[in-house]
């Protein structure tokens, strides 16, 4: 598999958001977008536009790992992932491969922290363990980056994107690795929190426009009705 970035981020969202918000998937375009462009929790920050995402949209679809979902309560399309289906994952796999498509390369203290709204697991072995096991398959969907100058511990890479040398392009520039929980995380955990409330309120408000019109639509035939 050889997803371009833009697919990537679009991929680990969906993968995000049926994990962490389970309630509001799959997600319509507004919610899509807004997921992408979150300036918290996605490293590099991106400025999607529609037209991108659409575009991205159509070729993940083509390629099955992106499907529809049709509803007969909302005109809004809502997209799904499929990468599990497709790659044969386990959400153990799903939530660190999320979690590097959407912050690029990252220790597994990192990752440990990282995933705990998508999967809950019991230590860093465990981590490692979905790691090697995502490294050992005939096509790798990850790897284990040469530990660079300054930095205590390697870090991780996923391999959806192909070509490893893209990995750096994500690497968090925050000097020499330090222990992940001592990091001041606060306010970025604050704004992760808005931005997903706001996701979550566009995607309820998607839906209540769509019931309305419904609603409208009903009326308008019973009105129309002779025998009403």
């Amino acid at each position: 598999m050889n997803l371009t970035p833009v697919q990537s981020r679009i991929v680990g969202c969906l993968i995000e958001k049926e994990m962490a918000t389970p309630d509001n998937y799959p997600l319509t375009m507004n919610a899509l977008l807004a997921a992408c462009n979150q300036t918290s929790n996605r490293n590099p920050v991106t400025r999607l536009d529609e037209a991108t995402v659409s575009n991205a949209l159509a070729n993940l679809r083509a390629m099955n790992v992106v499907r529809i979902v049709y509803s007969r309560s909302s005109r809004a399309d809502r997209f799904r992932h499929a990468l599990d289906e497709v790659l044969t994952l386990e959400p153990e796999h799903l939530a660190v491969l999320s979690v590097l498509m959407l912050r690029g390369p990252q220790t597994t203290s990192e990752l440990r922290t990282r995933t705990e709204r998508l999967h809950p697991f019991a230590g860093h072995d465990e981590v490692e363990e979905a790691l090697r096991q995502l490294a050992g398959r005939k096509e790798p969907l990850a790897a284990r980056l040469e530990r660079q100058p300054g930095q205590k511990e390697s870090r991780w890479a996923h391999m959806v994107g192909g070509d490893l040398s893209l990995a750096f392009a994500g690497t968090d520039d925050d000097g020499p690795d330090d222990d992940v929980d001592s990091r001041p995380t606060a306010r970025a955990d604050r704004m992760g929190a808005l931005e997903q409330t706001v996701a979550e309120l566009r995607a309820d408000l998607d839906r209540l426009q769509a019931e309305h019109r419904n609603l409208v639509a009903r009326l308008g035939e019973s009105d129309d009705d002779p025998d009403g």
